[in-house]
């Protein structure tokens, strides 16, 4: 059961071959025997979960199923559920259940989707690896001794060691690509807005996007059936009519036009990783899609321009954590001012620190202009490089992160390296373009390479089914972990 993907798990479910009870509950023992070995989930209630699983059975029963209906699906510690403890890796919220569900949780709710449980992150969603969680590093699935990267690690790391049909995460600046390049199975970031932010806790609301991770591009176009739509809680939430993302799946992709930025395998690209990306290229065309180059000029300034916008938002968005309302509050203090000053320090984490501190600094009289209003204008023009390349081209690809898994701690003493990981997916989010990243290939030391799709405003559908298209000719995202199946 736990190596089937999500549209034949339902095709079962309909079928009345499998009950959800059934599969919840072999997903529950899976993560209960392997769980520590990974350290992917946080949260678990089996009997909230199995009472989700009851209801859907009955769904099916009366004829009233979903696609999504009793299917198990991973929620990254981000996302708020009524009743579920939700500390987003971080020790401010470690007793802190959540009164109400986000936006994303209520869809899959309403849908007939099971809460699995909790997935572990990095702290705050700051982070590339899923190191920074206060309850301990994930741990990757194809080698536990390498980081699933991040923030969203834990659900990554959930679907590729096969504990999970389908997870949701959050990508700020490339957080549910990159953990699913590094953990080889499939995520999306939507358009900017597509996906409701209501009930997600906030990092950087202007960049902040929760998507669907799952094994297959066709399970991603079913997950955002449900995830996609109008929240009017949300002031980002676009309005716009309801699409079908399944409804280009194995549509001819002959003549499609594929943007190869020149940037792209200039920015130190590891060999094992541009191997796999030529390999994937050359398997489109073969496929009957034609390539050209285009050019991402200010692609270099995204790194600077993220590190500057993103903590500086963190430093507003997490400002409400004070041990005055919820959260952690500090057991020793001598007045107001030192509640605040000794509940932030105990409960937020070196990295969260280190970008509050960041962002508090670019905000400041004297450094406002100079940083903070540079840095948005620098945006503009990294957003209008991408317009000027989708004159020529369908859809942008490349590399979705430099490198494969590296070692837990090889970069957690130097920032710089690590805010790299991210040096191919931050341009996306600062232009609140879609991007998603499919398994492609792996590096002579067996750890999977993402290939990163970046499509115009709204064009997840086409993208999705470019993914499907080169998984029907291929099979890297049926390869599993080695150790993942119990005797």
């Amino acid at each position: 059961m736990h190596n089937a993907t999500i549209k034949s798990l339902s095709a079962e479910l309909a079928a009345g071959k499998l009950s959800s009870v059934e599969l919840t509950k072999h997903f529950l023992k899976r993560i209960k025997a392997l769980n520590a070995k990974y350290n992917c989930f946080l949260t678990l209630d089996e009997e909230a979960s199995l009472k989700q699983a009851r209801a859907a059975d009955q769904l099916r029963a009366a004829g009233s199923g979903r696609p999504l209906t009793g299917i198990p699906i991973a929620q990254q510690d981000s996302f708020c559920a009524r009743g579920w403890l939700t500390t987003c890796g971080s020790r401010m919220l470690s007793n802190f259940v959540s009164p109400y569900d986000a936006h994303v949780v209520e869809r899959l709710n309403a849908a007939g989707a099971v809460n699995l449980g909790k997935t572990n992150m990095d702290e705050f969603a700051m982070g590339s690896s899923s190191e920074t969680s206060y309850y301990g590093p994930v741990r990757n699935p194809w080698d536990v001794n390498a980081v699933p990267g991040g923030s969203s690690g834990g659900s990554a790391a959930a679907v590729a060691a096969r504990l999970a049909a389908g997870a949701i995460g959050t990508d700020t600046g490339g957080s549910i690509r990159q953990p699913a390049a590094l953990s080889g199975i499939c995520g999306l970031k939507p358009t900017y807005g597509v996906v409701s932010r209501y009930g997600m806790v906030a990092f950087a609301s202007s960049l902040d996007q929760g998507g669907p991770m799952a094994r297959t591009a066709e399970d991603l176009a079913v997950m955002m059936n449900v995830m996609a739509g109008f929240d009017a809680r949300d002031s980002t939430s676009l309005e716009r009519e309801r699409e079908d993302y399944t409804r280009e799946l194995g549509k001819p992709i002959e003549g499609m036009k594929i943007g190869l930025p020149k940037e792209f395998l200039a920015e130190g690209a590891a060999p094992g990783v541009v191997k796999a990306i030529e390999a994937a290229v050359a398997e489109f065309r073969r496929l009957g899609c034609e390539t050209v180059e285009v050019s991402l000029p200010n692609m270099k300034l995204s790194v600077p321009v993220y590190y500057v916008l993103a903590p500086a938002e963190a430093s507003s968005n997490l400002a409400r954590y004070d041990g005055v309302r919820y959260g952690y509050r500090a057991p020793e203090y001598s007045d107001l001012a030192d509640l605040y000053k000794k509940t932030r320090a105990q409960g937020f984490g070196e990295e969260v620190k280190r970008r509050i501190l960041i962002g508090t600094y670019v905000l400041s009289h004297g450094y406002y202009d100079a940083y903070y209003i540079q840095a948005q204008k620098v945006r503009r023009l990294i957003a209008r490089d991408f317009a000027e390349a989708f004159k020529r081209c369908d859809v942008i690809m490349g590399p979705t992160s430099p490198t494969t898994a590296f070692r837990i701690g090889e970069k957690a003493g130097d920032p710089v390296r690590m805010y790299l990981s991210d040096i191919y997916t931050i341009p996306a989010n600062l232009a609140g373009l879609p991007g998603m990243s499919i398994p492609c290939g792996f590096d002579a030391k067996g750890l999977p390479v993402g290939l990163q799709i970046i499509g115009n405003y709204f064009a997840e559908a086409k993208m999705l089914n470019l993914a499907h298209q080169y998984q029907s000719a291929t099979d890297w995202h049926m390869k599993a972990p080695p150790g993942i199946d119990l005797d």
